[in-house]
């Protein structure tokens, strides 16, 4: 069902610092701007490498849904992790069928790459945060 890795989303409390620190110390030259995505409370830098992407995500606003991770790691880390799906409906319905969690209201919503995204309870994924992603070219 899942394709391949999209990224790997690291929450920040400082987007800056988090590229000087991919530029800088681990020598990374492709690194987009960094851009608002209100919608879910976030400010979005992606860091591109050759197989994938860092997302780097810092809150943005007072509602952010980062607030409450950073105030449990609050130097940042590893957030969630996102897999490209062929259709994102099916993928939602599939999970569902095999017992996980969709958070929210589990309709998908636009994500930063401006597709559909949904994400899958870290409870149903062994801790881990998961993003399914329908891949940009369907």
């Amino acid at each position: 069902m899942i394709g391949r890795l999209n990224h790997v989303g690291v929450a920040t409390p400082s987007i800056a610092d988090s590229v000087a620190l991919h530029r800088d110390v681990l020598g990374v030259t492709d690194i987009a701007e960094p851009f608002d995505l209100p919608a879910q409370g976030v400010k979005v830098c992606f860091v591109n490498l050759p197989n994938s992407q860092i997302e780097l995500i810092e809150p943005l606003g007072q509602d952010s849904p980062i607030h409450g991770f950073l105030a449990k790691n609050p130097k940042g880390g590893q957030h969630h992790i996102c897999f490209e799906v062929e259709d994102i409906l099916a993928a939602r319905d599939e999970m569902r069928a095999r017992g996980a969690t969709i958070l929210g209201t589990g309709e998908p919503r636009i994500g930063a790459h401006g597709t559909p995204i949904i994400f899958v309870h870290p409870k149903d994924m062994g801790g881990v945060l998961v993003e399914l992603m329908q891949a940009p070219d369907h």
